[in-house]
């Protein structure tokens, strides 16, 4: 695979996976799989960063993290699928990474102050959050990533790791041919946004455990027509026959990633007044459940033990490729 781009990814083991998950990041991993030299993490150190009072559930959630990848079809044999903390080489270069990275470049970033907003509840004045885009850095150098899929609230991690790559090479590798330095140790990762970038949650809100309006994979029957029924919908479309305005409706936001056919017959029917919400909610409804049946039966299938196997081995080859890297940086800052 040494010819195909190298892709690094990963998710948080936060508790069960969503569709924000399946159509924003899943879905794009499964085409990866079969073009990349993929490596798809995951990243129970970043679930730290905003998660260290409770780690009760932590095991679990990794297990099933694995379990809900292997179901959507992630394949073991196409793609390095490995867990973040039993690769001590992330530890190691983020430290390093750190030395080189004025704490002012971390208090910009967007998502800092957006999530300490948003998430009141939690104690975020530790160091790891604050240095989360750090430990991104390093995730994604330290397997020379050359593309990266994100959703679009992750741009500004990546332009960060770039900006902390360039400081890196120019301090501690060769600029002009002779000067006795080592040649760059990293490619400059690029972003790739996923199909759907961003997933509403039930309440418009960007889909998210933490807000309470995320739709699981293993979402189905009541609980299912529950959530759907829960959606916002256009304010104005007061009744069945009033016009609607689609763009506002986080039910059309839905159909425009389940019912892409029928949508401009759907779009048509609401403004005209001639689809009421209640029958858009059943469409979708059926549409979400004939999407999520063959994931959970797949799901139903998957062992524990296949779990941790597949973790097993595939945190072995990452630390090999790991530490190909390290010791390049480490010869780079003279530490080796």
């Amino acid at each position: 695979m040494a010819d195909k781009p190298r892709i690094l990814s990963g998710m948080r083991p936060t508790g069960p996976l969503h569709v924000g998950h399946l159509e924003g990041a899943l879905e794009n991993y499964l085409r990866l799989q079969d073009e990349c030299d993929c490596f798809f993490m995951v990243a129970d150190w970043h679930a730290l960063t905003t998660g260290w009072v409770d780690v009760s559930g932590m095991r679990q959630n990794v297990l099933g993290m694995v379990a809900d990848w292997l179901a959507v079809g992630l394949d073991p044999a196409k793609a390095v699928i490995f867990r973040q903390s039993k690769v001590l080489q992330h530890a190691e270069l983020s430290t390093l990474l750190g030395m080189l990275t004025p704490v002012p470049w971390l208090e910009r970033c967007p998502t800092y102050k957006e999530q300490q907003q948003e998430m009141p509840d939690k104690d975020l004045s530790g160091l790891g959050f604050l240095a989360y885009p750090v430990l991104m850095a390093a995730d994604i150098l330290l397997y020379r990533a050359q593309v990266v899929p994100v959703g679009q609230d992750q741009l500004p991690h990546i332009e960060l790791a770039r900006e902390m790559l360039r400081r890196f090479n120019f301090q501690y590798c060769s600029r002009e041919e002779g000067d006795g330095r080592p040649a760059p140790v990293f490619p400059e990762p690029q972003a790739r946004l996923t199909r759907f970038p961003k997933i509403p949650g039930t309440d418009g809100r960007k889909m998210s455990k933490s807000y309470g309006n995320s739709i699981e994979l293993t979402c189905q029957g009541k609980e299912l027509e529950e959530k759907v029924r829960a959606m916002f919908t256009d304010p104005a479309k007061a009744r069945k026959n009033d016009p609607g305005h689609p763009e506002g409706c986080v039910v059309f936001a839905f159909h425009g990633v389940y019912s892409q056919a029928e949508l401009p017959e759907l779009e048509a029917d609401c403004r005209a007044g001639r689809l009421g919400c209640v029958d858009c909610k059943r469409r979708l409804k059926e549409r979400l459940a004939a999407r999520l049946a063959p994931i959970q039966e797949r799901r139903a299938k998957v062992s524990e033990a296949q779990c941790q196997d597949v973790l097993k081995e595939g945190s072995r080859k990452a630390a090999l490729a790991a530490e190909a890297t390290m010791t390049d940086v480490r010869q780079a800052m003279n530490l080796s």
